[in-house]
């Protein structure tokens, strides 16, 4: 379905982190246990577009505020590779 698609039936999206639409159906699945930098990119993008709030992000994934925080910071200062952190490494940081 392409852009122009998704406008006319007014479903909300935002751009992800490939540069394409993403919508809720588009996001990781709520049981998602392996977070590859791909899926991490698409919630941030879907909250600070407004498809998610914070609160729905977290509870959604199961996640704390502040990893998710952690997330959005790694992307701010390293881009898509910030993201690479494993859980284990951001404890010992």
């Amino acid at each position: 379905m392409g852009r122009m698609e998704r406008r006319a039936k007014k479903e909300n999206y935002v751009i992800g982190p490939d540069g394409s639409p993403l919508t809720v159906a588009d996001l990781p699945s709520p049981e998602t246990q392996r977070w590859v930098i791909r899926r991490k990119a698409e919630v941030v993008a879907a909250v600070r577009g407004g498809l998610l709030s914070l609160d729905e992000a977290c509870d959604r994934y199961r996640l704390t505020v502040e990893e998710f925080l952690s997330w959005q910071r790694a992307i701010d200062r390293h881009g898509l590779a910030g993201l690479r952190t494993t859980r284990i490494q951001q404890y010992r940081q």
